[in-house]
């Protein structure tokens, strides 16, 4: 059992024994001891002072003295600091932590496996994926990866919205301005080249209002009224109607887009078990919409449209189904939900989508669990902050937006120039090289944006992601090629006879054992940047470590062995970590 899980469940059988309380484990809270108080790990009092009617002197004394006995391997003393229980853990423990730890074993397994499913990405299929795409599809995978690490099985989704106005918007200036131009023509991504059009058409339908209200018409007719626009509509309407050269138009530019997709997807290490198409599901939850009406879920107006009432809920009136029987949004979400679970027989669904779009979660979830479909508890919705850029915020339709793949290059650009900049790379090949920097570009980029919490708006700087001394991905990957290198020339070999931890051993052994506890918070918060953080602090510690301690030259052999598995344990613990975040960590820097 990891020692925080430990501390946690005798703390609560300690609290049964001691007041014949009954405590969760989840609610004792352990924290790592302030650097200016004595001792390793801390419990907070304070959330059972009243519950239990004792002052946080007298509950801290009995329940430190009851957890001594019941832990005498792992403590050794403890003392009482305004509320907060401290205790010092044994050297013989963290000396047989470091003995026995495994490289290949480092991982929690959690006692309840689930089967999750992560939906992210959801691209349109009328531009390129960008920088707001990037975060996406980076929270989406890591957080798959790190359940994974629990031991759930998780699948991962996307939903792609490639059908509607947008769409014909692109459809419709491809045929206006390309004179039957192709991506092979132009030798550009299919993606980025149908992207172009989506911004030929802004900029024809902003010249075509202006020239109607320069002739007199109103701003607001002229803008229903420009020839473009209504094109486009007219396009939308033919495509519902099944004609047969608007879905042919439609199936040709979705193509060369998705090629595109898959060369950007592949790039940035993004997968799915499953793509699905709003063409296919833009239909699904009518039936729903009957069930809810039988069940006074919903209720119909005069007019023919369905709603539900949600104000008890906090929330408002939502229409579900419109007076002319079509669905919107919402509807379709519910069908979609309920044609997932069923297929997957899921018990979660995370969907990680932007925080313009919360209160549209809440909506669904609500909506869900009414209608008692399966898993509606488990609706999650992952939300996060847009990225912005030092210059601003950026519009798809104006062109403004950084798209992924030139991010990428430049990423790699920049690793490029600043790694060649330090002069370490003269033993290696040109096809080494061009792979190293491909890993030190994409880590920085994914570092970046994954360091931040979700919920909060960040702004990406290329130039500050890549620091080889900062709170970035190439830190923590010239760590770990350091660790391997010095373990190149120091050899594995590990016979621990060790009898007494310096200060900065111990805290390297601390913070390995941490690692556990720090996967299962990431997954239940969904927060990848507590993983970010703890890989990011390991990796400065060591590098303090090693600082004030040789490895090869050693005091004595069983000081070098001792140096030698932390070394070993720390590298594949940055390795594991750095993995699931997606990112790769090489050998040599």
């Amino acid at each position: 059992m990891n020692l925080i899980t430990n501390l946690k469940t005798t703390a609560a059988n300690c609290l049964h024994q001691l007041y014949g309380a009954t405590i969760n484990p989840e609610q004792v809270l352990v924290n790592a001891t302030k650097p200016e108080i004595e001792g390793d790990y801390t419990i907070v009092l304070f959330a059972f002072v009243k519950q239990l009617g004792k002052s946080p002197d007298v509950l801290g004394n009995e329940l430190g003295a009851a957890m001594l006995l019941a832990m005498p391997k792992e403590l050794t003393q403890f003392n009482i600091v305004k509320g907060f229980l401290n205790f010092t853990i044994s050297n013989n423990y963290w000396l047989d932590y470091i003995k026995n730890a495994k490289a290949e074993n480092l991982l929690p397994k959690h006692e309840h496996p689930k089967k999750i499913m992560v939906e992210y990405s959801s691209p349109n299929t009328n531009k390129p994926l960008h920088l707001g795409h990037l975060r996406n599809n980076f929270l989406g995978w890591s957080i798959a990866e790190i359940l994974k690490l629990q031991g759930h099985d998780v699948i991962k989704t996307c939903i792609v919205n490639d059908r509607g106005i947008h769409i014909c918007k692109s459809m419709i200036a491809w045929q206006l301005f390309a004179k039957g131009a192709t991506p092979v023509d132009t030798q550009q991504k299919g993606d980025h080249f149908v992207g172009d059009y989506y911004v030929k058409y802004n900029d024809a339908y902003k010249a075509q209002v202006a020239e109607l209200v320069t002739g007199g018409m109103t701003q607001e007719l002229a803008e229903k009224e420009a020839p473009i626009q209504k094109g486009a509509q007219e396009m939308l309407l033919k495509w519902e109607q099944g004609d047969e050269a608007t879905i042919d138009l439609w199936k040709r530019m979705n193509g060369w887009v998705y090629e595109g997709f898959d060369t950007t997807y592949k790039k940035i290490g993004s997968d799915f078990a499953k793509t699905y198409y709003e063409s296919n599901t833009y239909l699904l939850g009518k039936e729903l919409v009957e069930q809810g009406i039988s069940k006074k879920v919903f209720y119909q107006k005069e007019d023919g449209s369905v709603w539900i009432d949600l104000t008890a809920d906090g929330l408002d009136e939502k229409i579900v189904r419109r007076k002319d029987g079509t669905s919107v949004y919402i509807t379709q979400d519910i069908g979609l939900a309920e044609v997932k679970q069923k297929e997957f027989d899921t018990d979660a669904s995370i969907y990680v989508v932007g925080d313009e779009q919360n209160y549209h979660f809440k909506v669904l979830k609500l909506i869900c669990q009414k209608l008692q479909l399966p898993a509606a508890d488990g609706i999650y919705h992952l939300s996060y902050g847009m990225v912005e850029l030092p210059t601003g915020k950026m519009k798809s339709r104006e062109g403004t937006v950084v798209d992924a793949d030139d991010l990428v290059q430049e990423m790699i650009s920049i690793s490029k120039e600043k790694t060649e900049s330090l002069g370490k790379v003269s033993d290696f090949t040109t096809d080494q090289l061009t792979a190293l920097y491909n890993t030190i570009g994409l880590g920085a980029l994914k570092f970046f944006l994954l360091r931040v919490d979700p919920k909060k708006k960040m702004i990406f700087n290329p130039e500050e992601s890549i620091d080889f001394h900062g709170f970035t991905g190439p830190f923590i990957q010239y760590t770990h090629a350091r660790i391997k290198s010095i373990l190149r020339k120091t050899g594995t070999d590990t016979n621990i006879t060790e009898n007494e931890l310096l200060p900065l051993e111990k805290e390297v052994a601390i913070e390995l054992s941490n690692f556990p506890a720090v996967i299962n918070e990431a997954a239940d918060s969904l927060d990848p940047s507590k993983l970010a953080i703890y890989t990011f602090n390991l990796a400065k510690l060591f590098n303090s470590f090693y600082a004030e301690h040789s490895i090869a030259n050693a005091e004595n052999d069983a000081k070098k062995s001792t140096r030698i598995k932390l070394a070993i344990l720390t590298a594949a613990t940055l390795q594991k970590a750095m993995s699931a975040l997606g990112i790769e960590v090489p050998e040599q820097m």
